[in-house]
């Protein structure tokens, strides 16, 4: 089955959650499927967690999202708040969540 990598920079709740879905209905018919918050989508993870998200906590509890720009939520203010999510802080690029390590593996990248 292939595998899809959801690049998400947006920080618009409703896109984000287009993103979970898809991530989720790809998953459940057996794609490979990981997750990054990057750019201002990194804002949204503690709006997801203190709603307790139904589509989010999915997400996480099936171990689809990969990590979290740590240079993004130093510069947005919620590094802290994400580190509580428990979610890996991704910084191989320059301090940045980079997508170049799941390319080389394979994975189609979707960028939001």
């Amino acid at each position: 089955m292939e595998k899809v990598l959801f690049y998400g920079m947006t920080g618009e709740k409703m896109c984000f959650q287009h993103i979970l879905l898809n991530a989720l209905d790809l998953a459940s018919v057996g794609a490979e499927v990981k997750i990054i918050f990057e750019g201002a989508s990194v804002k949204l993870i503690s709006v997801f967690e203190e709603e307790n998200n139904p589509l989010y906590k999915k997400a996480k509890d099936s171990n689809l999202i990969a990590g979290v720009c740590l240079a993004c939520s130093k510069m947005m203010g919620v590094y802290e708040k994400n580190i509580k999510s428990g979610l890996a802080m991704l910084d191989e690029m320059s301090g940045h969540a980079g997508m170049k390590g799941l390319i080389q593996e394979g994975y189609r990248v979707i960028s939001i």
